[in-house]
């Protein structure tokens, strides 16, 4: 069984290929990075044309990679939202045309599911119930998964999420874009804690926008600020709310299997501070890979596969969606 993922969300163009639910047998990511890092962020029109110019290449490549033919694809999965509609677009729009003419199942994925499932894929003991953080430029979002396809949001962002921070805090100090590698290596300069607010509102809700207000108020009130320092104290400022609701979380549901999964996750800070302070609640934390926190077309693959086995399809009416919440079902 052969699925094909396609995630063209944002700016990155990923084309993968799943073999049997688990064998990924080609993954490929295309990054804009070098178009947008100029404007410190996603210009939306210049994303979805460099989609239209790589996504058939793609395609054909992966399929090379993968040694296989395009009609031996047994299901195509791919992102339908949320993200940017004109990088939605011509991904769905590729995969629709691909369904027709080769009389394919299609299955539309949400993207933040897809997050979800690519740290299934790669834990095969992670199953539900359990808590998901999934933590990227666009949403920071804690989630109780019951089962498979079931998501109950327990507390998302209140205004900045956490990636959407570190790339403005990344502009402030001049670092470059994307922010949050940026904000890592500049960080691990630093050697003075500026002891920057955390703010924790009730709940499980996140809130980031104050404490990039504290960061521009820092770097405006003082002289002869040290700004890797800066960084550092703004990374642990994110690190520890993250943490903090997280493990409170799972111990008040008492689930004890956490995912971090996103673009976010990929931050070593963050997943150091996590592995050792879920050892003192006995909680089992499951990151993907590395290449597998960035947007990617395998997670995608991952998501249709278990959907496909439970009989979900989705017909050529279907369209993007720039703004979706979790599917539930």
């Amino acid at each position: 069984m052969y699925i094909l993922g396609i995630d063209t969300s944002c700016d990155d163009t990923s084309v993968a290929i799943l073999k049997d639910g688990y064998e990924v047998i080609s993954n490929l990511v295309s990054s804009q990075n070098d178009i947008h890092q100029r404007f410190g962020g996603v210009v939306p029109e210049l994303a979805s044309r460099r989609h239209l110019e790589n996504i058939t290449p793609m395609i054909k490549l992966s399929l090379e990679e993968a040694k296989i033919d395009k009609e031996d694809i047994s299901v195509i999965g791919v992102t339908y939202g949320p993200g940017l509609v004109g990088s939605l677009l011509v991904g769905l729009m590729v995969a629709k045309g691909l369904a027709y003419s080769l009389k394919k199942p299609l299955i539309g994925i949400n993207h933040m599911e897809g997050h979800i499932f690519g740290a299934i894929l790669e834990h095969r003991d992670l199953y539900p119930p359990f808590i998901a953080l999934v933590v990227s430029g666009g949403h920071t979002d804690l989630v109780l998964v019951r089962r498979y396809f079931s998501y109950e949001i327990i507390g998302s962002t209140r205004d900045d999420a956490a990636g959407e921070a570190f790339d403005k805090v990344a502009r402030l100090l001049d670092i470059g874009y994307p922010g949050g590698p940026a904000i890592e290596r500049f960080a691990r300069l630093g050697s003075i804690d500026y002891n920057l607010p955390r703010a924790i509102p009730e709940g499980y809700d996140f809130s980031f926008s104050g404490l990039k207000t504290a960061v521009i108020r820092l770097l405006k009130g003082k002289e002869n600020i040290d700004l890797p320092s800066v960084a550092y104290s703004f990374q642990e400022a994110v690190v520890d709310v993250l943490v903090d609701k997280s493990l409170k979380a799972c111990t008040n549901y008492k689930i004890n299997r956490l995912a971090i999964s996103g673009g976010v996750a990929a931050n070593g800070r963050l997943r150091e501070k996590f592995l050792d302070e879920a050892k003192n609640y006995g909680i089992d934390v499951y990151f993907p890979s590395i290449k597998m926190c960035t947007d990617n077309a395998t997670m995608i693959c991952s998501a249709t596969y278990y959907r496909y086995l439970a009989g979900h399809r989705s017909d050529l009416t279907i369209n993007a969606e720039s703004y979706c919440g979790y599917p539930d079902g």
